[in-house]
């Protein structure tokens, strides 16, 4: 099938490439703001998702069949600083690539959410996708916004969907400078520095690791489920200080982290309930403690792949 995705040489974005590129024809659009394009093999078409022009010049030349969409703002706290940017990304980006579906005949779009940021302080733990949606920051309140377009675009225009609700990814290829916990304890350790913790450090995640994203969407390409909308990650409840411990304790630098004050617009304690992902996409979650070992193995590599 031909296959675009947005954010191809992103983070996310280059392992999807990598693993559908074996079985279609795939292509990356990207602005390369973050995305680096060595990290991909496949045809790359330089491009904003906040440019239309760009967009249907890309479409009218690819005809893709199926649309990935991971091009977004995705850090939290420049959200908090530049709300108008993150919103202009997240929400007009995402319309302007279901536009450009909608003109060119695109038969079904993937949309990458969050599910970290998107429900808010739950109510209950595990969160289940059905539970109330409650965004304490922009970034979770612009990429649930644009939840509802690609929903409406299906409706409307017949755009087959499928959303997926990540945890906190971490993997091979991430960049500290996007400020992902993972990567910075590793990036921090790796040159001697103590990393910082924000807050006590008790507060607990939902860690997804990368490839499995890939894995799940290359075996559900076509999946038609009688849900829609599910949540990606560990099913398991892990504190950032238990992360820095595992970190550590295979790079085994003995350095200690430096707890500073935690950032407004973060939740306290959140893991997702996973069990419709299991049941109806066959999603099978890596452990932590191999997700970590091979993130922490690529990182000493110097791998620009």
């Amino acid at each position: 099938m031909r296959i675009l995705v947005t954010g191809g040489a992103g983070f996310i974005g280059s392992h999807i490439v990598d693993t559908l590129q074996a079985s279609h024809e795939v292509t990356a659009f990207d602005n390369l703001s973050t995305g680096k394009q060595e990290r991909i093999q496949c045809t790359l078409i330089q491009g904003d998702i906040t440019n239309p022009e760009d967009l249907n010049k890309a479409f009218e030349k690819i005809k893709p069949e199926i649309v990935i969409h991971t091009a977004a703002q995705v850090m939290l706290r420049e959200s908090l600083e530049n709300p108008i940017f993150d919103a202009q990304q997240n929400i007009l980006g995402t319309i302007n690539v279901l536009e450009a579906c909608r003109h060119h005949g695109v038969k079904r779009i993937i949309y990458t959410s969050t599910g970290g940021a998107r429900y808010g302080e739950p109510e209950r733990l595990p969160v289940k996708e059905t539970d109330p949606v409650n965004p304490l920051a922009p970034y979770g309140i612009s990429k649930h916004t644009a939840e509802h377009y690609v929903e409406s675009y299906d409706k409307l225009y017949g755009i087959d969907h499928l959303i997926l609700a990540f945890g906190n990814v971490y993997g091979p290829r991430d960049d500290p400078r996007t400020k992902r916990v993972m990567s910075l304890f590793i990036d921090a350790l790796m040159k001697h520095n103590s990393p910082k913790i924000f807050g006590d450090g008790d507060q607990t995640r939902d860690f997804l690791y990368v490839k499995d994203i890939a894995k799940t969407i290359a075996a559900n390409l076509q999946n038609t489920p009688q849900t829609r909308l599910f949540n990606l990650a560990s099913g398991e409840s892990t504190s950032v200080n238990r992360i820095f411990e595992l970190v550590e304790g295979e790079l085994k630098t003995g350095i200690k982290p430096e707890h500073v004050d935690a950032v407004p617009g973060e939740v306290r304690d959140i893991v997702l309930d996973i069990t419709k992902a299991r049941q109806e996409l066959g999603f099978i979650p890596t452990t932590m403690e191999q997700g970590i070992k091979e993130t922490v193995a690529w990182f000493q590599s110097g791998s620009t792949r």
